[in-house]
């Protein structure tokens, strides 16, 4: 298989097109190692990893002239004394550091003299507060009217059951509306008759051209105009699930795809709106749609 370069579609070998894109397939060659298919192009083999190019001729480095530096004296300029002021800048330039100790000088009074007395923390004054008064439990009394007085309404009874038991009705139940799935369907239309011509869907391979002895066309053309350019056994169409592929099968004048010619051996995927021409010159030309 020769993949496209361009939509990585895969093609048969001996393909010059892709059949996707019409895009010039590369040129192949063999590996000198294990003997694979590889594109001329390729600088490493797909099956094995040799290097393609190593075969070449090696590389060579250009000789590089080597460059004489010239003994040529080094001026260096006099050392210039520091200034004064960086050296203020440095630490402990004065040399205080050394003189002072690290702890505080002690004093000559006695200690009862430099200790001072801790403040006294202040108190909080709590109050005592006094438990709370019960609060009295008042009874709320029924108010009761001596002119009228309303009457207690009696219970309630349950209402008899039916003895007759009506069957229940049943809930309405929703019906969901099937989707039915659309087929689609493949046809040709005849440009110069406007004739429609729908394709078998039960067929994988569906073959176009005149009637004969060896292969009985499931399409026949020998009722349109022109068709004696068209061969007994011109051209396939092959189904491949929702893939329609057309290619020539040996025919006389050729098969072409929008004005360009498919080669025998190679084929091409059917996309609505191509034109496929049967024969030279545009005379018996059909354009694939999906319906």
């Amino acid at each position: 298989m020769i993949v496209c370069p361009n939509c990585n579609h895969p093609n048969p070998d001996g393909a010059v097109q892709c059949e996707a894109c019409y895009t010039p397939l590369p040129a192949t060659t063999n590996c000198p190692s294990c003997g694979a298919t590889v594109q001329a192009d390729a600088a490493f083999c797909g099956q094995c990893g040799y290097n393609l190019h190593s075969a070449g001729v090696p590389h060579v480095h250009p000789a590089v002239a080597t460059t004489v530096t010239p003994n040529t004296p080094v001026e260096v300029p006099a050392l210039v004394p520091p200034d004064p002021l960086l050296e203020l800048l440095q630490p402990d330039a004065l040399g205080i550091s050394g003189s002072t100790n690290s702890h505080p000088p002690e004093s000559s009074l006695p200690p009862t003299e430099v200790a001072v007395s801790p403040e006294p923390t202040p108190q909080i004054p709590v109050t005592v507060s006094s438990p709370p008064e019960p609060v009295p439990n008042v009874v709320a009394q029924p108010v009761v009217s001596g002119q009228s007085s309303i009457p207690t309404p009696p219970p309630v009874e349950p209402a008899p059951a039916s003895e007759v038991n009506e069957p229940a009705a049943p809930a309405p139940t929703a019906t969901a509306a099937r989707t039915q799935l659309q087929q689609v369907t493949a046809r040709l239309i005849h440009i110069q008759s406007d004739r429609l011509i729908e394709l078998p869907q039960n067929f994988s391979v569906i073959h176009i051209g005149k009637p004969n002895d060896r292969i009985p066309p499931d399409i026949d053309v020998s009722g349109f105009p022109n068709s004696e350019i068209v061969s007994r056994i011109h051209a396939d169409i092959r189904i491949e699930g929702d893939a329609h592929y057309v290619e020539d099968v040996g025919s006389s004048n050729g098969t072409y795809i929008n004005n360009l010619p498919l080669l025998p051996g190679n084929r091409h995927r059917l996309r609505p709106g191509d034109r496929i021409s049967l024969g030279k010159g545009d005379l018996m030309t059909f354009l694939f749609q999906l319906a």
